[in-house]
C-alpha cells in the first residue's frame, strides 16, 4: 500500500509518501512546479501555492509562476491565497477571466488538480491523506472531500494540520505530550497530542488530541503590514502604486521578513518604470516586532497559547508536563514568534526541525496507527429566532471539547411556529469564538489605539445555509402544544445524529438519521 499526504497550504504546499522500501517520509519533487529551499544542512522542497490562467487556456501553478513572474505580467490572471479565502467565513467575488467566472474553490481544485495529475506520474497512491486547518469549518470540509470524489482520490483520510505534525514528531515516543504550534500563511494552529501504545504486542500506536486552539492570522497579513507601513510613511497609498506595484511590494516586503530571521536589519529597493517611483524598504527586526505587537499577532500568539493551556489544564496537564513543543509554519520563522514560545517553555522543550514538511510527514503517521481519540473543536447548537426581542438565542446541543461518540443529555421538545405547519425545520450550526483587532491610526500614521475583541461566530452547517428539516408532520401541528421529541447525538465518525418520535401520534418519524458531518 503506497500512501501519499498532501499538505495544501496557504504559501506552499508539500506532497509526500511513505517510502515502501524505508517505510519513512519522502518529499515528492517535481519539475518545474517545486521550489528548493536550504535549512541548514537540509534541502526542502515545496510548491508555492500560486496558479497562472494564460491566455491560450493553459494552467500554470507553483514555481514556474514566480520564478517566470507571471502574476506581474497579467495580475488579473494570477492567483494566490485562494485556500485562505476558502477557509474565511466571507471570500472575496468570482474574478472574471475570459469570460468565466473562478471563485476561490475552483482555483484551488485547478492547482490540486495538477499536483494529482503530477504525483500520479511518480507513483500510483492506495489511499491520500490530506490535512486541514484546526479552524476550518464545514464548508470547506465538505469542498475538501467533494474535490476528492471529483479528482477520484483513493480511500481518502482528513486529519488537521496541528494533530498530523504533532503525531509524526511523537510517534517515536510513546506516551509523550507534543504541542504543535502550526504558523502559516495563513493561519495560526495549535494542537496538544499524547500517543500511547494501543496493543501491548503490537508497535501500534493510539493517539488521543487533548487541547486545540487556533486563530486566524498568518504571514500573509504581516507582508501587508509592512507593505502599508511603507506606503504610509513615503505617502503613498495602495491606490497611487497601482496593483502591479502593490504585488512587486508585497514580495518584496516576503524578502524582507525572511532575511529578518537571521539578519537584525534588511533592505530592497525597486524602481517602478510604469510610474518612475523608486522605492527603498528598510526594516529592522525591532522595528517588526513593533509592527507585529501593533497589529495584535503576538498577543493572538498569546492568547491561543493561553487557551490550549487553560484546556489541558482543565483536563488535570500542567504546562510543566508538556514533553515537546514543535513550530511549523514559516511563519515561526519570526524571531518574536519563536520568542514568545522560549518565554513559555524555555530552550530545551522548543524544536524547529522542519518547518515546511512537518505536517505532510507527520500526516504519513496515520498509517501507523490504530485509532485516534478526537474530540469537538467547536460547539454546536439550534439558533432560534426570538421576535419580541427581535435577536437569536442559540440552543445548546453539543459542547466544545465533548468527546465522540456522545449522545445529548436530554431530547429537544419542540412545537411548530405556526397553525397547520407540516414540517419542523431546524438552525443548526457550529458557534465559536473568534479574535478581531481593530486598529487605529491618526493622521501622521501613529497607532492611537489596538484592541483585540472576542466575538461569536454562527456557522450553519449547510453549507447553502438552509435550514434542516427534522420531521414532516401528519396531520399538521397546531400552536401551542408539543409536537415532537428530538434526540441528538454524535457517533464515531463524527456525523450528527438524529432521532425524531411524534408525541401526538407515538410514532417513530426520524430514527438515528445523519443530518451532517460535524468538526
Amino acid at each position: 500500500m503506497t500512501a501519499v499526504a498532501i499538505d495544501f497550504g496557504t504559501s506552499n504546499t508539500v506532497v509526500c509518501i511513505l517510502d515502501p522500501a524505508t517505510q519513512k517520509p519522502r518529499t515528492l519533487t517535481f519539475d518545474s512546479l517545486s521550489r528548493r529551499f536550504e535549512l541548514g544542512n537540509q534541502h526542502v522542497a515545496v510548491i508555492p501555492t500560486l496558479i497562472f490562467l494564460d491566455q491560450s487556456g493553459e494552467v500554470s501553478i507553483g514555481d514556474r509562476v514566480r520564478t517566470q513572474r507571471l502574476g506581474f505580467a497579467q495580475p488579473a490572471r494570477f492567483f494566490q491565497n485562494f485556500k485562505r479565502d476558502i477557509v474565511a467565513d466571507f471570500q472575496p467575488p468570482p474574478r472574471l477571466v475570459d469570460g468565466q467566472t473562478y471563485t476561490a474553490e475552483a482555483i484551488a481544485e485547478q492547482f490540486l488538480q495538477i499536483i494529482w495529475q503530477q504525483i500520479q506520474q511518480q507513483v500510483q497512491p492506495s489511499q491520500v491523506i490530506l490535512s486541514v486547518p484546526v479552524g476550518a469549518f464545514e464548508k470547506y470540509l465538505d469542498w475538501f472531500r467533494d474535490v476528492s470524489i471529483r479528482l477520484d482520490f483513493p480511500k481518502v483520510q482528513l486529519v488537521d494540520e496541528s494533530t498530523a505534525a504533532a503525531l509524526g514528531y511523537a510517534a517515536k515516543r510513546p506516551g509523550s505530550l507534543a504541542l504543535v504550534v502550526d504558523f502559516g500563511g495563513g493561519t495560526l494552529d495549535l494542537s496538544l497530542v499524547r500517543t500511547a501504545k494501543a496493543d501491548a504486542q503490537k508497535s501500534i500506536l493510539k493517539a488521543e488530541v487533548l487541547a486545540k486552539s487556533d486563530a486566524y492570522v498568518g504571514g500573509v497579513d504581516v507582508d501587508i503590514w509592512i507593505v502599508e507601513a511603507y506606503l504610509r510613511q513615503a505617502g503613498h497609498s495602495r491606490s497611487s502604486v497601482g496593483e502591479l506595484g502593490w504585488q512587486n511590494l508585497l514580495e518584496i516586503a516576503e524578502k524582507l521578513k525572511i532575511r529578518l530571521s537571521s539578519a537584525t536589519i534588511a533592505k530592497e529597493s525597486w524602481f517602478d518604470d510604469e510610474r518612475f517611483i523608486a522605492h527603498e524598504l528598510s526594516l529592522t527586526r525591532d522595528q517588526l516586532e513593533t509592527l507585529l505587537e501593533e497589529h495584535q499577532l503576538l498577543e493572538q500568539v498569546r492568547q491561543a497559547l493561553d487557551e490550549v493551556l487553560a484546556i489541558s489544564l482543565g483536563k488535570g496537564i500542567s504546562k510543566t508536563q508538556i514533553d515537546l513543543v514543535l513550530l511549523v509554519g514559516g511563519s515561526c520563522l519570526i524571531p518574536a514568534v519563536q520568542q514568545i514560545l522560549l518565554s513559555y517553555f524555555g530552550k530545551q522543550r522548543v524544536k524547529l526541525h522542519k518547518p515546511f514538511e512537518a505536517i505532510a510527514h507527520g500526516a504519513l503517521a496515520l498509517t501507523q496507527l490504530s485509532e485516534v481519540d478526537d474530540y469537538l473543536h467547536h460547539s454546536y447548537a439550534i439558533r432560534l429566532w426570538e421576535p419580541f426581542s427581535q435577536t437569536y438565542s442559540f440552543y445548546p446541543l453539543f459542547e466544545k471539547g465533548s468527546v465522540y461518540p456522545c449522545k445529548g443529555s436530554e431530547p429537544l421538545t419542540l412545537q411548530v411556529a405556526s397553525e397547520g405547519q407540516c414540517e419542523i425545520r431546524l438552525d443548526i450550526g457550529e458557534v465559536a469564538e473568534t479574535l478581531q483587532a481593530e486598529v487605529v491610526y491618526d493622521k501622521l500614521g501613529r497607532m492611537t489605539s489596538s484592541e483585540l475583541n472576542r466575538l461569536e461566530d454562527f456557522r450553519s452547517l449547510n453549507s447553502n445555509g438552509e435550514t434542516v428539516c427534522v420531521a414532516h408532520l401528519d396531520p399538521p401541528g397546531q400552536v401551542g402544544i408539543d409536537r415532537i421529541t428530538v434526540d441528538f447525538e454524535v457517533n464515531r465518525d463524527r456525523v450528527l445524529i438524529a432521532t425524531v418520535r411524534d408525541l401526538l401520534t407515538n410514532k417513530l418519524l426520524v430514527e438515528q438519521a445523519a443530518i451532517a458531518k460535524l468538526r
